[in-house]
């Protein structure tokens, strides 16, 4: 019987399934002499049985609950019309900045001009366009002064005078001509300086009978249309410089300005260029549970907390009720919320919101109606 020898890598690879056994049962042993999984330590026990105490002046939240038959939920704070997010139509640079942050302001107050250092110069040159077809239209109107008639007239009587020295020029070298006194060459050329002439005489003549009668209504059509097309083209430059300034569209106090002069302005980004809302009256939007829906009524008494002001309650009451279930519009970025829950938006108008800021977030509470 022949024994086989064995070889170095299969030596170290027994070697390492020989310590994977002792280190499991190793494991084993720990585990046993632990005693069931489901049972605490002693240090465990003694850390749950001790009793936190209240922090601040407010207390600690988690114990803070107020007292009664209330409905509670996640809310924010919000103006009481809609928010406005200025925003411009076309991209441009940030030119001026007209307003500040907290002031109120009045509808159809610029707050933002964009740069319109080229729209500017647009309109100027427009305008003067529509100036110069405005004084055409006034000279076509009121036709020939008395003084381009009668220069009309002396022009008129001059060709006349040379037509007829040039008719008579002719009229003598044509016998001439036939005589041999002249050549047919002298004859040719006085003929043709003659017929010149009284083409000449004849237009000098037209002009002058146009100046007295004054301009047609043709020339009066086309000068009234460069009119015409000069103000629109004046009007569409206006309109260009126009969208450059954003105003906005209701009184109230500037919320946020999102911009600095100097930076770029692109309609399609994220960001408006300015926010303005009522801040004179605030209310809540409160996000109530799907399974409080039928103890909610208008007009039952309510009211919110914050964080930031410990101790104070913003007293007021169920102002609209949502007639449709949706997300959450609050969270609360507590681990254990649960997001896929539905609510039921509650608007709380408040009596009192002095201190609140819109976007703030609170907790808000409403009366349960009875019998609900």
């Amino acid at each position: 019987m022949t024994t086989k020898k064995l070889g170095y890598g299969q030596v170290v690879r027994w070697g390492l399934v020989g310590v994977a056994f002792v280190l499991a049962g190793a494991s084993i042993a720990r585990g046993l002499r632990a005693g069931p999984s489901n049972v605490p330590r002693p240090s465990d026990v003694v850390r749950a049985e001790r009793v936190v105490p209240p922090q601040g002046p407010g207390g600690d939240p988690r114990v803070d609950v107020p007292e009664g038959d209330l409905l509670a939920g996640n809310g924010v704070v919000e103006t009481y019309g809609q928010e406005t997010r200025l925003a411009a139509v076309v991209p441009g640079v940030v030119g001026a900045i007209l307003v500040k942050e907290g002031e109120r302001i009045d509808a159809g107050k610029v707050v933002i001009e964009l740069s319109s250092e080229a729209e500017k110069a647009a309109l100027a040159t427009a305008e003067s366009l529509v100036a110069q077809a405005q004084a055409d239209l006034a000279k076509v109107q009121a036709g020939s002064r008395a003084e381009e008639i009668e220069a009309a007239d002396r022009e008129a009587a001059s060709s006349k005078a040379r037509a007829d020295l040039s008719q008579r020029t002719l009229e003598r070298l044509e016998p001439l001509g036939k005589s041999g006194a002249a050549t047919a060459e002298e004859v040719e050329r006085a003929r043709h300086l003659a017929r010149s002439d009284l083409e000449a005489s004849r237009a000098a003549m037209a002009r002058a009978e146009l100046a007295r009668r004054g301009a047609r209504a043709e020339d009066v059509t086309l000068a009234r249309a460069r009119v015409t097309a000069a103000m629109a083209q004046r009007d569409e430059a206006r309109v260009r410089l126009e969208r450059l300034s954003v105003k906005t569209p209701l009184a109230g106090e500037v919320l946020q300005l999102k911009y600095r002069v100097g930076e770029y302005y692109q309609p399609a980004g994220v960001d408006p260029l300015a926010v303005i809302g009522e801040t004179g009256r605030l209310r809540v939007r409160m996000d109530l549970d799907e399974r409080d829906v039928a103890r909610v009524a208008v007009g039952a008494a309510a009211f919110v907390t914050a964080d930031g002001f410990p101790g104070r309650r913003f007293a007021g009451k169920v102002a609209e009720v949502g007639h449709r279930m949706g997300r959450k519009n609050v969270r609360s970025d507590d681990p254990i919320e649960r997001i896929d829950t539905k609510i039921l938006e509650v608007v709380i108008d408040l009596d009192d919101a002095k201190d609140l800021v819109p976007g703030l977030r609170v907790l808000a509470y409403a009366t349960a109606r009875k019998g609900g």
